[in-house]
């Protein structure tokens, strides 16, 4: 996993670890995705990840403000996906009644 410097924090920042895409996968994301018009549940992966398991819409208006709001982290990515999956998937089930 890449590390950079935060500017704004001095906080080591976390940079997303290639070919994981687990961030978009594991969590339900209630507003529309284009190509998901309702969203999606847990679990499935968004139309939206390519191949190389990056976001296709990274930066545009359409990208959910959810998704921009996850910002990857060593306690939230761990050492592999299979960890990041299974963080995710955690939360998920703690944070939906």
């Amino acid at each position: 996993m890449t590390i950079l410097l935060n500017p704004a924090t001095t906080r080591p920042a976390f940079a997303c670890r290639p070919h994981c895409g687990a961030c978009c996968t594991a969590p339900s994301i209630t507003s529309p995705i284009p190509g998901m018009p309702n969203g999606k549940p847990a679990g499935v992966r968004c139309v939206q990840l390519g191949d190389d398991q990056r976001c296709l819409i990274f930066g545009r208006p359409e990208r959910p403000a959810f998704c921009g709001g996850l910002q990857p982290s060593h306690e939230m990515c761990g050492d592999s996906r299979e960890i990041a999956m299974h963080w995710l998937g955690e939360l998920e089930r703690l944070t939906t009644p």
